[in-house]
């Protein structure tokens, strides 16, 4: 089953937020090469994960535009991870309220996005099952 327009527009968010993390992966990498770094062993495990997430990420938005579920499912996690980070940036002793509100407005919007489009997908699923 094809992705309807709301469904496209949560693989574009979704896909958006995966270069994203690879745009952090590539920063990550320029910080290790340029010496930038505590701990080599721990920044280079850091773009690993990074880099795999990214590929997730990635893929979520893949499967999304495809209209499989899987990657709904997948990229509704996501946007809650990256609203727990967001509480955290928000929150503490070295609070950032902005980072906070750069990881949260995307999230919520790509969130309501796939949400409705899972809406549609079961609503598609039925229109099919009455034919």
């Amino acid at each position: 089953m094809r992705t309807n327009r709301i469904g496209r527009v949560a693989a574009a968010l979704v896909g958006l937020e995966g270069l994203g993390l690879v745009a952090l992966a590539v920063w990550q990498i320029a910080a290790v090469a340029s010496g930038d770094t505590a701990s080599l062993a721990s920044a280079l495990a850091l773009i690993v994960l990074t880099a795999v997430g990214a590929a997730a990420v990635l893929a979520f938005a893949v499967a999304i535009w495809l209209g499989r579920s899987w990657g709904r499912s997948g990229a509704i996690v996501t946007q809650l991870l990256i609203l727990a980070v967001a509480l955290g940036a928000v929150t503490g002793a070295y609070a950032e309220p902005l980072s906070a509100l750069v990881l949260a407005i995307p999230a919520i919007l790509a969130l309501v996005m796939l949400v409705l489009a899972v809406r549609e997908a079961a609503r598609g699923e039925r229109d099919e099952a009455s034919v």
